[in-house]
């Protein structure tokens, strides 16, 4: 009680400024019809036309919280079963869902992805088939019953990776790579660090591709309000030449906090339904890895809460400088360790400053931001990196807003409510 009181009594004259709604405007363009743009495209790239008649056709999904999931699924599903398919879904989510045939299940159900809304059984298993290795005697391996089908399909999100940068980041041939990797197939793929990430991802996919019967990808991109703006399908020996293009247009429709220096960024809350790492760095600018580098400065996170859809996983808390109580109570650590020991990017489990309040943290990490005058300190407040069309900022930063022509000022100064 003793320490609290210290604590308390240290931060009771540290200045919360008021804060300010302002609309961040971004590049908004969207498929008016999702299902429509799925079968126009896999009918225009002929691509059904490589399933013959009974062929069993595994379609990777993947766990990260695409954009209409289930819609880019069950019209795959349906017209690979008009071609003469008979289509089943297995996890493409390397070592998510705890690692286990169950848990990725778990996981696909909660995306919206069972059997009932997509058409197609669910077949998960955490064993795999060795493809081959690297030059360094890294291991390709590929899900037993995706390798066993007669064709493969790969469904993913093309979007910047958090810890990478290189020709492909997050997309299909990741998908090939580490998510139908299971397990095994993403601890080999980061166990040189992410620093060969980039390198390692090209390689390995373009073993699995060459051995394995993938005969296309369904890639999506999504605008800044996370909607999906395009989706193409690639014939599988096209998707190492057309995926970098994809990722180019993917980066220049990211949204982005229009504030090149933050002194304090509060995010209300983290989740691995938010983005792999709790928190979008590429949102944040806070790193986990050397490797990859954007978005602002900021000095101090304060993170205020945890989603209910990452039950209990906090992995990304590390990245935050300040948390409550509250926060650490809900965490489940061996969720989060999990993905950190697979990746070997520990640091997005280390524990920040831990506050008994969410005004504690707040103002410790206006006090510890190092701002020349803590009344103006620069002040933004988010929902989380997903959803950043309406964002909260300090009177300081009120100025500079109405400078940037991306910005609409939607109120007037009020209290910070925590």
């Amino acid at each position: 009680m003793e320490s609290i009181n210290i604590i308390e009594e240290i931060l009771q004259d540290i200045p919360i400024p008021k804060m300010v709604k302002v609309k961040q405007n971004f590049q908004a363009s969207e498929l008016e019809n999702v299902a429509a743009a799925v079968r126009e495209t896999l009918d225009h790239n002929k691509v059904l036309e490589r399933i013959s008649q009974g062929d069993r056709v595994a379609i990777a999904v993947g766990s990260r919280g695409v954009a209409d999931i289930p819609v880019l699924t069950r019209e795959t599903v349906a017209a690979i079963r008009e071609a003469g398919g008979e289509p089943f879904i297995v996890p493409a989510m390397g070592s998510h869902g705890g690692a286990t045939a169950e848990g990725q299940i778990d996981v696909l159900a909660q995306l919206g992805v069972t059997e009932e809304t997509v058409g197609a059984p669910v077949n998960a298993t955490m064993e795999v088939v060795k493809l081959g290795e690297l030059p360094n005697g890294l291991p390709v391996y590929m899900d037993k019953y995706a390798f066993e089908a007669d064709k493969v399909v790969v469904i993913n999100r093309v979007k910047p990776h958090t810890a990478f940068r290189g020709q492909v980041e997050s997309g299909l041939m990741k998908m090939i790579t580490i998510g139908l990797g299971k397990q095994k197939g993403a601890e080999a793929a980061h166990s040189f660090s992410f620093k060969y990430m980039a390198e390692h991802v090209w390689e390995m996919a373009k073993i699995t591709l060459a051995k394995a019967p993938v005969i296309f990808g369904l890639a999506s991109i999504e605008n800044a309000y996370d909607r999906p703006a395009k989706v193409v399908a690639i014939p599988a020996e096209e998707i190492e030449m057309r995926e970098p293009d994809l990722l180019k247009e993917a980066k220049a429709l990211m949204p982005k906090i229009y504030f090149d220096s933050i002194d304090v960024l509060i995010v209300d809350e983290l989740g691995k339904d938010i983005s792999g790492d709790g928190m979008d760095p590429n949102i944040t600018g806070r790193y986990a890895t050397p490797y990859a580098t954007g978005g602002p400065d900021v000095k101090r996170i304060a993170v205020l809460g945890l989603t209910k859809k990452t039950h209990g996983n906090a992995n990304g808390i590390g990245m935050a400088d300040m948390t409550t109580q509250e926060v650490m109570d809900e965490i489940s650590w061996e969720k989060g360790y999990a993905n950190a020991l697979t990746s070997t990017v520990i640091d997005v489990v280390k524990l920040p400053m831990v506050l008994d309040t969410k005004e504690l943290a707040v103002k410790a990490a206006i006090k510890s931001c190092n701002a020349f005058d803590l009344k103006k300190a620069k002040v933004v407040r988010i929902k989380n990196t997903l959803d950043i069309g309406e964002i909260w900022i300090s009177e300081s930063l009120v100025a500079e807003a109405r400078q940037v022509k991306e910005i609409d000022v939607l109120s007037s100064p009020q209290e910070l409510l925590v």
